[in-house]
């Protein structure tokens, strides 16, 4: 009898845990447009910054674009589906491709304004390690991984602001993009 109580006692915590994440998740989705907003991002409209394509070295397309920002940031460029993970000293830890959802972020700087270790994404899928900074078209918009590993494209019939990256990448973004952490967002 008591083998079966703590199984029931796991999965009833499992249960609350999972609704806690849901919930958390619905409401930072549904946060005003500006509230949480702090630093440049409250200051400045995103269109103002990084509206046009940042340079690029053509001899090297997965090097840093210039003009995209000074000190420890996350770099996120639209345009060419690629994360750039750069230290104080402006050093690339890390950059890597990813798959954007169907709503892109307007560019401009934000911070990190949550993050959820596990939940289950606007399509459906179990993700894990999302890091959200801004809405656009009344949509949640932040970086994740699924839990199989899937950076599939996603439905286009769907308004999804996930932007997908690897286990591993994913893993490496929710290391270092905390709350706070600013992410450029450039074209």
């Amino acid at each position: 009898m008591a083998g079966s109580s703590s199984g029931i006692v796991a999965g009833l915590t499992v249960a609350a845990v999972a609704t806690v994440g849901f919930l958390a998740y619905q409401a930072s989705a549904t946060v005003p447009a500006g509230l949480g907003d702090t630093g440049a991002a409250a200051n400045a409209s995103p269109a103002a910054v990084a509206a046009k394509k940042a340079p690029r070295d053509k001899k090297n397309p997965a090097a840093l674009p210039a003009g995209s920002g000074k000190g420890e940031r996350v770099v996120y460029s639209v345009d060419d589906d690629r994360v750039w993970l750069v230290a104080e000293n402006n050093k690339v830890n890390r950059t890597f491709k990813v798959t954007p959802g169907t709503v892109d972020p307007p560019t401009g700087t934000y911070p990190v304004t949550s993050r959820s270790n596990a939940i289950t994404g606007t399509d459906g899928t179990p993700i894990q390690h999302v890091v959200r900074f801004t809405n656009a078209d009344n949509v949640a918009i932040g970086f994740s991984a699924a839990v199989s590993g899937a950076t599939d494209d996603p439905d286009p019939t769907t308004k999804s602001g996930g932007i997908r990256e690897s286990i591993e990448d994913g893993a490496a973004m929710w290391e270092f993009a905390t709350i706070g952490q600013s992410i450029v967002v450039i074209r």
